[in-house]
Protein backbone atom coordinates (compact mmCIF):
# COMPACT_ATOMS: atom_id res chain seq x y z
CA UNK A 1 0.00 0.00 0.00
CA UNK A 2 1.24 3.47 -1.15
CA UNK A 3 0.55 6.75 -0.05
CA UNK A 4 0.13 8.54 -3.05
CA UNK A 5 -1.73 11.56 -1.73
CA UNK A 6 -0.05 12.02 1.69
CA UNK A 7 -1.69 15.78 1.86
CA UNK A 8 -3.15 18.33 0.51
CA UNK A 9 -1.92 22.17 1.82
CA UNK A 10 -0.92 20.51 5.06
CA UNK A 11 -4.74 20.31 5.53
CA UNK A 12 -7.51 17.27 5.79
CA UNK A 13 -10.96 17.45 7.50
CA UNK A 14 -9.75 16.41 11.01
CA UNK A 15 -6.31 18.14 11.68
CA UNK A 16 -7.29 22.10 9.72
CA UNK A 17 -3.55 23.51 9.64
CA UNK A 18 -1.22 22.55 12.30
CA UNK A 19 0.86 24.22 13.98
CA UNK A 20 4.00 24.59 12.22
CA UNK A 21 6.28 27.66 11.36
CA UNK A 22 7.03 26.84 7.50
CA UNK A 23 5.92 24.82 4.76
CA UNK A 24 6.35 22.02 2.41
CA UNK A 25 4.93 20.98 -0.78
CA UNK A 26 4.82 18.24 -3.41
CA UNK A 27 3.83 15.11 -4.02
CA UNK A 28 0.42 15.87 -3.30
CA UNK A 29 1.73 17.06 0.55
CA UNK A 30 2.68 20.06 1.83
CA UNK A 31 3.22 22.22 5.24
CA UNK A 32 0.86 24.36 7.24
CA UNK A 33 1.13 26.97 9.21
CA UNK A 34 -1.38 27.58 12.32
CA UNK A 35 -3.38 26.62 14.94
CA UNK A 36 -5.01 23.23 15.63
CA UNK A 37 -8.94 22.92 15.53
CA UNK A 38 -11.38 21.12 17.72
CA UNK A 39 -11.02 17.42 18.44
CA UNK A 40 -12.37 15.35 21.14
CA UNK A 41 -12.52 11.81 20.62
CA UNK A 42 -14.26 9.97 23.95
CA UNK A 43 -11.61 7.32 24.09
CA UNK A 44 -9.30 6.49 27.43
CA UNK A 45 -6.54 8.95 25.51
CA UNK A 46 -9.19 11.71 26.00
CA UNK A 47 -9.89 10.70 29.58
CA UNK A 48 -6.21 10.80 30.09
CA UNK A 49 -5.62 14.27 28.09
CA UNK A 50 -8.44 15.95 30.34
CA UNK A 51 -7.17 14.19 33.82
CA UNK A 52 -3.55 15.50 33.27
CA UNK A 53 -4.46 18.86 32.27
CA UNK A 54 -6.34 19.48 35.78
CA UNK A 55 -2.55 19.32 37.23
CA UNK A 56 -0.51 20.51 34.24
CA UNK A 57 -0.31 24.62 35.54
CA UNK A 58 1.23 23.41 38.75
CA UNK A 59 4.24 21.51 37.15
CA UNK A 60 4.64 24.24 34.52
CA UNK A 61 5.92 25.66 36.73
CA UNK A 62 8.61 23.84 37.77
CA UNK A 63 11.85 24.00 35.17
CA UNK A 64 12.50 20.67 34.10
CA UNK A 65 15.14 19.87 31.43
CA UNK A 66 14.96 17.73 28.36
CA UNK A 67 16.91 14.57 28.65
CA UNK A 68 20.65 14.46 27.67
CA UNK A 69 21.32 15.02 24.03
CA UNK A 70 18.01 15.53 23.40
CA UNK A 71 17.43 17.78 19.95
CA UNK A 72 15.35 20.80 18.61
CA UNK A 73 13.74 21.27 16.08
CA UNK A 74 16.81 23.11 14.15
CA UNK A 75 18.92 19.86 14.00
CA UNK A 76 20.68 21.23 17.37
CA UNK A 77 21.31 20.53 20.95
CA UNK A 78 18.16 21.90 22.93
CA UNK A 79 19.28 23.59 26.21
CA UNK A 80 17.07 22.82 29.42
CA UNK A 81 14.03 24.49 29.19
CA UNK A 82 13.69 27.42 31.32
CA UNK A 83 11.61 30.66 32.06
CA UNK A 84 12.36 33.24 29.61
CA UNK A 85 15.69 35.83 30.15
CA UNK A 86 15.46 39.50 30.37
CA UNK A 87 14.84 41.36 27.02
CA UNK A 88 18.31 41.06 25.46
CA UNK A 89 19.29 37.76 26.02
CA UNK A 90 19.88 35.09 23.94
CA UNK A 91 16.51 33.48 22.46
CA UNK A 92 15.51 29.61 24.04
CA UNK A 93 16.71 27.20 22.02
CA UNK A 94 13.74 25.54 20.59
CA UNK A 95 11.75 26.46 17.45
CA UNK A 96 8.68 25.50 15.93
CA UNK A 97 7.73 22.49 14.50
CA UNK A 98 6.91 22.65 10.59
CA UNK A 99 3.79 21.70 10.44
CA UNK A 100 2.37 18.75 7.55
CA UNK A 101 -0.77 17.03 7.25
CA UNK A 102 -1.90 13.77 8.85
CA UNK A 103 -1.75 11.94 5.34
CA UNK A 104 -4.84 9.59 3.99
CA UNK A 105 -3.69 6.57 6.26
CA UNK A 106 -4.25 8.36 9.90
CA UNK A 107 -6.61 6.44 12.25
CA UNK A 108 -7.93 8.22 15.33
CA UNK A 109 -7.19 4.65 17.78
CA UNK A 110 -7.17 4.68 21.23
CA UNK A 111 -4.00 2.91 21.30
CA UNK A 112 -1.71 4.11 24.16
CA UNK A 113 1.52 2.15 24.36
CA UNK A 114 5.05 2.95 24.08
CA UNK A 115 5.81 -0.41 21.95
CA UNK A 116 4.63 -0.03 18.69
CA UNK A 117 6.31 -2.74 16.65
CA UNK A 118 3.49 -5.27 17.28
CA UNK A 119 5.92 -7.91 15.18
CA UNK A 120 6.54 -5.76 12.35
CA UNK A 121 10.17 -6.30 11.67
CA UNK A 122 12.99 -3.76 10.80
CA UNK A 123 16.22 -1.90 12.49
CA UNK A 124 14.84 -1.53 16.15
CA UNK A 125 14.85 2.58 17.01
CA UNK A 126 13.85 4.00 20.09
CA UNK A 127 12.27 7.59 19.81
CA UNK A 128 12.80 10.42 22.83
CA UNK A 129 10.08 13.16 22.26
CA UNK A 130 9.86 15.89 24.27
CA UNK A 131 7.26 18.83 24.11
CA UNK A 132 7.57 22.43 25.05
CA UNK A 133 5.89 25.47 24.34
CA UNK A 134 7.92 27.40 22.43
CA UNK A 135 6.08 31.13 23.59
CA UNK A 136 6.54 30.20 26.95
CA UNK A 137 10.63 29.89 27.22
CA UNK A 138 10.70 26.57 25.43
CA UNK A 139 9.14 25.02 29.14
CA UNK A 140 7.99 21.61 28.72
CA UNK A 141 4.55 20.46 27.85
CA UNK A 142 3.44 17.58 30.66
CA UNK A 143 -0.05 15.77 29.66
CA UNK A 144 0.19 15.95 26.42
CA UNK A 145 -1.16 13.26 24.21
CA UNK A 146 1.57 12.25 21.27
CA UNK A 147 0.35 9.86 18.37
CA UNK A 148 3.09 8.62 15.74
CA UNK A 149 2.15 6.05 12.84
CA UNK A 150 4.65 5.26 9.98
CA UNK A 151 5.38 2.88 7.25
CA UNK A 152 6.86 -0.51 7.97
CA UNK A 153 9.98 -1.96 6.10
CA UNK A 154 8.01 -2.44 2.95
CA UNK A 155 6.55 0.64 3.24
CA UNK A 156 2.99 -0.29 4.04
CA UNK A 157 1.05 1.02 6.63
CA UNK A 158 -1.62 -0.83 8.86
CA UNK A 159 -4.87 -0.04 7.87
CA UNK A 160 -8.82 -2.21 8.82
CA UNK A 161 -8.22 -4.01 11.83
CA UNK A 162 -4.17 -3.84 11.72
CA UNK A 163 -2.74 -1.59 14.14
CA UNK A 164 1.27 -2.01 13.71
CA UNK A 165 3.54 1.08 13.75
CA UNK A 166 0.82 3.41 15.55
CA UNK A 167 0.08 4.30 18.82
CA UNK A 168 -0.18 6.99 21.73
CA UNK A 169 1.73 8.29 25.03
CA UNK A 170 0.76 10.79 27.42
CA UNK A 171 3.79 13.34 28.48
CA UNK A 172 5.37 12.68 31.15
CA UNK A 173 6.06 15.70 33.79
CA UNK A 174 8.95 16.87 32.02
CA UNK A 175 7.17 16.91 28.54
CA UNK A 176 8.62 13.44 27.68
CA UNK A 177 7.80 10.30 26.39
CA UNK A 178 9.62 7.32 24.82
CA UNK A 179 8.35 5.33 21.30
CA UNK A 180 9.85 1.64 20.74
CA UNK A 181 9.73 0.87 16.73
CA UNK A 182 11.53 0.49 13.63
CA UNK A 183 13.13 3.01 10.99
CA UNK A 184 10.25 2.79 8.45
CA UNK A 185 11.02 1.80 4.62
CA UNK A 186 10.48 3.85 1.66
CA UNK A 187 7.17 4.35 -1.06
CA UNK A 188 5.84 6.74 -3.15
CA UNK A 189 8.49 8.66 -4.10
CA UNK A 190 8.99 10.20 -0.46
CA UNK A 191 11.29 10.55 1.72
CA UNK A 192 10.70 7.70 4.66
CA UNK A 193 9.52 9.85 7.66
CA UNK A 194 7.15 9.67 10.86
CA UNK A 195 4.10 10.90 11.51
CA UNK A 196 3.27 12.34 14.67
CA UNK A 197 0.37 14.68 16.12
CA UNK A 198 0.33 16.60 19.59
CA UNK A 199 -2.34 17.05 21.50
CA UNK A 200 -1.98 19.45 24.70
CA UNK A 201 -5.52 18.96 25.73
CA UNK A 202 -8.79 17.75 23.89
CA UNK A 203 -9.13 20.87 21.84
CA UNK A 204 -6.40 21.59 19.86
CA UNK A 205 -3.87 19.86 18.03
CA UNK A 206 -0.79 20.03 16.35
CA UNK A 207 0.46 17.31 12.93
CA UNK A 208 3.90 16.78 11.45
CA UNK A 209 6.49 14.78 10.48
CA UNK A 210 10.10 13.29 11.16
CA UNK A 211 12.58 12.53 8.85
CA UNK A 212 15.98 10.39 8.66
CA UNK A 213 19.48 11.39 7.47
CA UNK A 214 20.05 10.14 3.78
CA UNK A 215 23.01 8.74 4.18
CA UNK A 216 22.37 6.79 7.26
CA UNK A 217 18.80 5.31 5.01
CA UNK A 218 21.21 3.85 2.24
CA UNK A 219 22.56 1.29 4.98
CA UNK A 220 20.39 0.45 6.72
CA UNK A 221 18.44 -0.81 3.44
CA UNK A 222 21.29 -2.30 2.50
CA UNK A 223 20.46 -4.85 5.98
CA UNK A 224 17.08 -7.06 6.45
CA UNK A 225 14.08 -6.60 5.82
CA UNK A 226 14.58 -3.60 3.47
CA UNK A 227 17.23 -5.65 1.48
CA UNK A 228 14.84 -7.26 -0.86
CA UNK A 229 13.74 -4.95 -2.55
CA UNK A 230 16.30 -2.35 -4.56
CA UNK A 231 16.18 1.07 -2.39
CA UNK A 232 15.88 4.72 -4.71
CA UNK A 233 19.51 5.87 -4.56
CA UNK A 234 18.01 9.07 -2.85
CA UNK A 235 15.33 8.80 -0.51
CA UNK A 236 15.46 12.09 0.83
CA UNK A 237 16.35 14.50 -2.11
CA UNK A 238 13.81 13.07 -4.65
CA UNK A 239 10.99 14.38 -1.85
CA UNK A 240 10.07 18.18 -1.75
CA UNK A 241 8.88 18.11 1.42
CA UNK A 242 11.92 17.13 2.70
CA UNK A 243 14.08 19.61 0.60
CA UNK A 244 11.65 22.03 2.41
CA UNK A 245 11.36 21.18 6.36
CA UNK A 246 14.29 18.33 6.04
CA UNK A 247 16.64 20.86 7.92
CA UNK A 248 14.43 21.23 10.84
CA UNK A 249 12.54 17.80 11.00
CA UNK A 250 15.03 15.67 10.51
CA UNK A 251 16.01 13.29 13.17
CA UNK A 252 20.03 12.35 14.46
CA UNK A 253 20.35 8.77 14.80
CA UNK A 254 22.84 7.29 17.15
CA UNK A 255 23.73 3.66 17.29
CA UNK A 256 21.56 1.46 20.33
CA UNK A 257 22.12 -2.24 20.23
CA UNK A 258 21.40 -3.43 17.03
CA UNK A 259 19.71 -0.46 16.04
CA UNK A 260 19.50 2.93 16.73
CA UNK A 261 18.20 5.90 19.30
CA UNK A 262 16.93 9.74 18.34
CA UNK A 263 15.98 12.14 20.63
CA UNK A 264 13.92 15.08 19.42
CA UNK A 265 11.98 18.13 20.91
CA UNK A 266 9.01 19.10 19.10
CA UNK A 267 7.98 23.13 19.86
CA UNK A 268 4.42 23.99 19.59
CA UNK A 269 2.64 27.16 20.36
Amino acid sequence: MTENNDTGNGTDARTGTSSGSGSGSGNGNGGGNGGGVVSSPTSRRALLLAAGSAGATAVLSAACAAPAGTRGAAGMPSATPARPEAAGTTAPACVLAVGAGAGPYYLDLDLVRSDITQGRGGVPLRLDLTVVRVPDGCRPLPAAGVEVWHADADGDYSTGKDTFLRGTQITDRTGHCVFHTIVPGWYAGLAPHIHFKVRPDTRTETTSQLFFPEDLLTQIYTRRPYAHRTPPEHPNQRDSRYRAAGKTMTLALTPDGNGYHASYTIGIT
